[in-house]
């Protein structure tokens, strides 16, 4: 039986002693490799975590750790602070936007029918020409020269839609620095507190003529044309073409005259800014004289012009440079070229605010609604004047001279404060206004005058 079984069964592999150590050996190096492998994987992983982690601090260091905080807009950062305030006294005296008697935005109902008048047609939103709308241009120049001024019938006038009154100013200060690089720019102390960004930012040169005068809260007349006659050839004078803005102080006609006079025998060229034509006086052609006595001289001239004022179109973005050049043929190359140099900076200008104007200034009708609109609102800021001088010539008992509230023009006064003055008018009345001592007449109202009249008082005489 034993026999069988052995005979029946599969035949057996026999491993001797040499075979088990060899395959113990195997065995074992397989362990040490597996355990190395498990080792170096380890490490492996270590390295790769430690080059997240370094990866990670490397990311953390923005590309922009050397851009510094700018410090807020000297004009738009006092409506920041006046919003903060929860006073219920406080007035904003900043910013320069028209307001009505209860101090809301005001919208012109000439706007509004001019706006109808845009659905009504249909109008598309197509994109304009690089200088924009035809209409527009044709109506902005003959606003601000006279449909019938010989340097319009003439084509002696290269215009170009821009971004209201500082993108023109910026467009203009663009050509200045490619076609009469290192030309310097002579800007009125003081001025907007944009002019220097806009010709820092374009690289232009500037510097500063007298013109405000403390002593008498007054122009400086004679510092002015002493500046002007010291500047150098081939320089240009940024004049403000009516309502000085901050100063509120225009000179009189007689003086213009003068200093056209002198611009034209120091070989300069006057560049105005006119952002208050119908707005200061209530009428368009004397807002206009000064520009227009150059033209008439015939002076070649810059001319931006802006429509947030006069139209209250401020969000709109609407207005034009303007050269007045002395042949068409010299106006059609400074157009072709202002259009080359809008085209990166900005392609071309929007259209709404442009139609709106064409069709107010291009409308019999709605023209004269709106030259009635603008009586209406400098009529009220120069009610406010009148109310502001009573109550400051009632309030003050030191028989303090105050009727320089009455002989400045447009929005703003100039009221003589420091900026000591100014942060008083500020911390302790919440009356918001620049530090330059600058008012926006605009957002006051009658009823408000008498608590203003109070702050100033104050602020000049307790305060140096």
């Amino acid at each position: 039986m034993a026999t069988f079984a052995a005979a029946s069964a599969k035949p057996m592999a026999v491993i001797d002693n040499s075979q088990l150590n060899l395959s113990q050996k195997k065995l074992d190096g397989l362990r040490i490799g597996y355990a190395f492998a498990k080792r170096k994987d380890s490490s492996s992983l270590k390295v790769k975590a430690v080059s997240r982690i370094n990866m990670t601090i490397a990311t953390d260091v923005s590309r922009f750790e050397g851009v510094t905080m700018a410090p807020p807009d000297p004009i738009l950062g006092v409506s920041e602070a006046f919003k903060a305030d929860t006073n219920d006294l406080k007035l904003n005296l900043g910013v320069g936007a028209y307001r009505t008697e209860e101090l809301q935005p005001y919208v012109l109902n000439v706007v509004k029918k001019a706006e109808n008048l845009m659905l009504e047609k249909g109008d598309n939103k197509e994109y304009l020409p690089i200088e924009g709308l035809a209409a527009f241009n044709k109506a902005t120049v003959e606003l601000l020269l006279g449909a019938d001024n010989n340097a319009t019938k003439q084509g002696r006038v290269a215009t170009v839609q821009g971004l209201s009154g500082t993108g023109s100013l910026r467009l203009a200060a663009a050509f200045i620095q490619r076609y009469f690089p290192g030309a310097q720019v002579l800007i009125s102390s003081p001025t907007w507190g944009n002019h220097k960004n806009i010709f820092n930012d374009a690289g232009v040169p500037w510097s500063e003529y007298r013109y405000y005068d403390p002593k008498t809260v007054g122009l400086d007349f004679e510092g002015m044309i002493a500046d002007i006659k010291a500047a150098p050839s081939g320089s240009f004078v940024l004049l403000h073409g009516c309502a000085h803005n901050p100063t509120g102080i225009d000179p009189t006609p007689e003086q213009w005259e003068k200093i056209a006079d002198v611009i034209q025998e120091k070989n300069l060229t006057a560049f105005f800014d006119v952002a208050y034509q119908g707005f200061a006086s209530g009428s368009l052609d004397q807002d206009a004289s000064s520009v227009r006595l150059f033209v008439a001289r015939g002076m070649e001239v810059f001319v931006a012009q802006s429509y947030s004022k006069n139209l209250g179109l401020y969000a709109e973005r609407i207005g034009a440079i303007n050269v007045v050049c002395s042949s068409s043929d010299a106006a059609t190359r400074v157009k072709s070229q202002l259009k080359r140099l809008a085209r990166p900076m900005y392609s071309n200008p929007p259209v709404h605010g442009a139609r709106i104007v064409a069709n107010v200034v291009g409308d019999p009708t709605l023209f004269n609604e709106w030259k009635s609109e603008m009586e209406l609102m400098s009529g009220r800021i120069k009610g406010v004047r009148q109310r502001l001088y009573d109550n400051l010539s009632a309030k003050d008992k030191s028989a303090k001279d105050w009727s320089f509230v009455l002989r400045q023009i447009g929005m703003f006064s100039f009221t003589g404060l420091n900026k000591a003055q100014s942060d008083n008018m500020t911390n302790k009345w919440h009356v918001y206004m620049t530090k330059d001592g600058r008012i926006s007449l605009a957002g006051l109202s009658l009823s408000k005058c008498e608590y203003l009249a109070d702050a100033i008082i104050d602020s000049y005489y307790n305060v140096s």
